[in-house]
């Protein structure tokens, strides 16, 4: 199960920042993963409630990713199409050699925080509880793992 090591390796990267922008807790990651880096959801949201908890700037944070389906160029005549992940033939001329240009993706697209202002009970909470010192993307469509 890859995904104990994947998620492993969020909380490896979003630890850090967190503390470094003064996060009281981190309340949401937000992830962008490709289909072909084949995660397994439910083992994902298993991972995630495993090792979440082990620190707790991170615990009860939830998780939510958006699927990044694959899109492949044909190498003999350039045409670019969707795809699944076994089925990479060209639609428009049935070469076989094509070049991924998306799918594989497994990104930090933004994490969301909670500063110390943003507690409850904190004089003149002003921002919306996103640090901005935190490079945040939003992502066309997510898919909420309800956690």
């Amino acid at each position: 199960m890859h995904e104990m090591s994947l998620v492993s390796g969020v909380l490896d990267a979003v630890l850090p920042v967190a503390r470094d922008a003064g996060a009281a807790r981190v309340c949401q990651v937000n992830l962008r993963i490709g289909d072909m880096v084949e995660v397994v959801p439910d083992a994902l949201d298993f991972a995630w409630e495993c090792l979440r908890d082990e620190d707790p700037l991170t615990a009860e944070c939830e998780l939510s990713f958006t699927e990044v389906h694959p899109r492949s160029r044909c190498l003999a005549c350039g045409e670019e199409f969707d795809h699944s992940r076994f089925h990479v033939r060209c639609p428009r001329c049935g070469g076989a050699e094509t070049r991924l240009l998306q799918g594989r993706e497994f990104d930090i697209v933004s994490i969301e925080v909670e500063t110390p202002d943003d507690e409850p009970g904190a004089p003149d909470a002003t921002h919306d509880g996103v640090d901005p010192a935190i490079p945040a993307a939003a992502p066309p469509a997510s898919h909420d793992t309800g956690r």
